[in-house]
């Protein structure tokens, strides 16, 4: 046998090195520099220790912070940074789980008194110290009844399921040392504590273990880290930013929504003015399905248990619905989705293949069980309305129908104000092929037509293998906001179960029976959740055409509010939403509340603009204010309004 492999580097170049060779051995090979930068590396596309020796011929890449994955690893490690810190601290502690996130990491911890702001802080500072100390992130191997003791004479419950649930009997267990901490984990880290430059532990929060209510409770402690001070900073001031845009505080300010607690959570209560805009919302979204060839329907909010067994819900879905009623003749569920009453529609007559494509509308409401843990406002809740639409059509005319379909997603963010967005396309894996409903034949077409239909709008976008619904592959529109955040909201979505599950059919050209293809469709995702989005995205300063109050008038005296009257008519009359402020107050004051309720224009009037048929206007976000003919006012709204614009001017 040979002693030595080779590696294949990413420039394309070959090196012969002994076995047993380590990538950081391989990095210092081509320069010091790289050996330095060097946090990980990745060896036949798998991520690894630079210390692993490498036993066999490999395709070998060293990652940098240049490289996404190694951010990946770095706040892996940043966690095992965190859990040596309480550790050191606290240790009475117990372990969970510790996985790096998008946005930084956590670790949860059993321990029977509650973590404190203050705990955070000595916790952070011991962190540094250990970073100073530049311990390594040591990889052993014990045998798997070993390391099971250990941790159970330990009592860290929470380790010994996982190393029961994740590790065969005969094999032996990966544990990493930081410190005085071990930790059970597959890995990979980075080389040693050292390394990590920049970090923040954020909030605390709870947790059930393995997410059951029933099973204790855990605190989650959030934290988040980055290759350098700058980029770190940048990120806690889009977390102070966030916070002043959180749509929970603004939708109180504004009086926009509540949740009420007699009522129940994950439940929304649309305030007058949070009613407007849900109005305007619901009319520019029936307005398009009117125009774009839709016909608008309503289902009702519950039904026969019976219909969930056939549309499957009731097996692969049920713990998410509500539980059934019994009523005299039947039990009965709160609808989790339309879906299934869109296609008692569709079934009710015999369709030919003239009547195709069929395209049902709903802004229909549905309830779905969140737990209590996961809700959040209007982003995550029990009670909400979908934009959903369903399309039934022909093989011919599919590939048209999701071109329809991203047309009038992208005029969803055009007109609501967002000009990016990020597009992925999930598809199936034929290598899981059991996983999947349908046949090749008919995840091929799908493929072909998402795929076809992003290029012919030249919509750029990242496919996904193995990430379709086992139901059928699909297009997500992530939008970003103002902040550079991105939202989950539109999805096209081809369905090959429900159509077979209902036995949906239509007469083709032939006169042969055919099944219908079928497609979901939600823009908004949903109205709830975009309101939300859109309260955030514009920190409640919402464009002239979505605020709830287009315009106030603030008379300066008494014998001022007949001509503030007089105006306000006409901007009615012309369709524009306006209150005149006659209160006995002083006008700056009345400036400053309709100011902090952002108003788009506020209108003062006095004896100058009385006589000369003028307004004083005062635009959101500007200093300076202007005067303007009444008249000529009220068509520079009309036309902020007609034209959906974003901004004011």
């Amino acid at each position: 046998m040979s002693d030595s492999i080779h590696l294949k580097l990413p420039d394309g170049s070959t090196k012969e090195v002994a076995k047993g060779t380590t990538a950081l051995d391989v990095a210092k090979s081509i320069s010091p520099r790289l050996a330095d930068a060097a946090l990980a590396a990745k060896s036949n596309g798998n991520l690894i220790d630079l210390t692993r020796p490498l036993e066999k011929d490999t395709d070998l890449r060293i990652l940098t912070e240049k490289d996404p994955e190694a951010l990946e690893v770095y706040r892996h490690s940043s966690a095992h940074l965190l859990a040596a810190a309480v550790l050191e601290l606290f240790p009475e502690t117990k372990l969970g789980h510790g996985p790096a996130t998008e946005n930084g990491f956590f670790y949860d911890f059993h321990r029977p008194t509650a973590f404190t702001p203050e705990d955070l802080e000595k916790i952070e500072k011991k962190m540094q110290e250990l970073v100073q100390q530049n311990l390594p992130y040591a990889r052993e191997f014990l045998p798997r009844k070993e390391g099971l003791e250990k941790f159970k004479g330990e009592g860290d419950f929470m380790k010994c399921h996982f190393i029961e649930q994740f590790t065969k009997p005969d094999e032996k267990i990966s544990i990493y040392k930081t410190g005085k901490f071990q930790d059970f984990c597959r890995g990979p880290h980075v080389p040693s504590t050292g390394k990590i430059k920049a970090f923040k532990l954020l909030n605390i929060a709870g947790a059930y273990w393995l997410g059951d209510e029933k099973n204790p409770q855990l605190q989650r402690i959030y934290g988040t880290s980055f290759f350098s001070k700058k980029d770190l900073d940048a990120y806690l001031t889009g977390i102070e930013e966030a916070k002043k845009r959180d749509h929970r505080v603004l939708g109180k300010q504004l009086d926009l929504f509540s949740i009420q607690e007699l009522a129940g959570p994950g439940l929304i209560f649309w305030h007058p003015k949070g009613g407007i805009i849900r109005k305007e919302m619901e009319d520019w979204m029936r307005e398009e399905y009117l125009r774009r060839g839709y016909s608008l329907v309503c289902t009702p909010h519950v039904a026969r248990r019976q219909l969930f067994h056939t549309s499957g819900h009731e097996g692969f879905y049920s713990d998410n619905m509500f539980d059934a009623m019994e009523l005299d003749d039947a039990e009965y569920r709160l609808k989790p989705m339309n879906c299934p009453g869109h296609i008692l529609i569709y079934k009710d007559s015999l369709k030919s293949y003239r009547d195709l494509p069929v395209r049902l509308g709903e802004l229909g409401t549905v309830y779905r069980y969140e737990r209590s843990g996961v809700m959040h406002g209007l982003l995550r809740v029990r009670g909400f309305t979908q934009d959903d639409a369903h399309i039934f059509c022909t093989p011919d005319q599919i590939e048209a129908e999701i071109v329809g379909c991203l047309e009038f997603a992208l005029e969803v963010l055009k007109d609501f104000g967002f000009d990016k967005f990020q597009t992925e396309l999930s598809t199936w894996d034929p290598g899981h092929r059991k996983s999947f409903l349908g046949t090749e034949e008919q995840w091929n077409l799908a493929n072909h037509s998402l795929e076809s239909a992003l290029k012919k709008l030249n919509i750029e976008y990242k496919t996904i293998p193995g990430e379709a619904a086992f139901y059928g592959p699909k297009i997500d529109i992530k939008l970003v906001d103002a902040i550079g955040r991105l939202w989950q909201l539109s999805t096209v979505q081809f369905d090959f179960n429900l159509p077979q599950r209902f036995q949906l059919e239509y007469v083709a050209e032939d006169g042969t029976r055919k099944q219908p293809l079928m497609v979901h469709r939600a823009l908004y995702g949903s109205v709830e959740r975009f309101f939300g989005v859109l309260i955030e995205h514009y920190a409640g300063a919402f464009p002239v055409w979505l605020s709830p109050v287009q315009v106030a008038m603030i008379p300066i005296a008494e014998r001022h509010t007949e001509y503030a009257e007089k105006v306000a008519s006409q901007l009615k009359a012309a369709g524009v939403r306006v209150e005149v402020d006659s209160r006995n107050e002083k006008m700056n004051a009345k400036i400053r509340e309709h100011a902090m309720q952002k108003v788009p224009f506020l209108l003062v009037v006095g004896d100058k603009e009385s006589e000369a048929n003028k307004v004083n206007v005062r635009t959101r976000g500007k200093e300076k204010t202007e005067d303007m003919a009444a008249a000529e006012f009220v068509e520079k709204i009309k036309k902020l309004i007609a034209e959906k614009s974003a901004t004011l001017t």
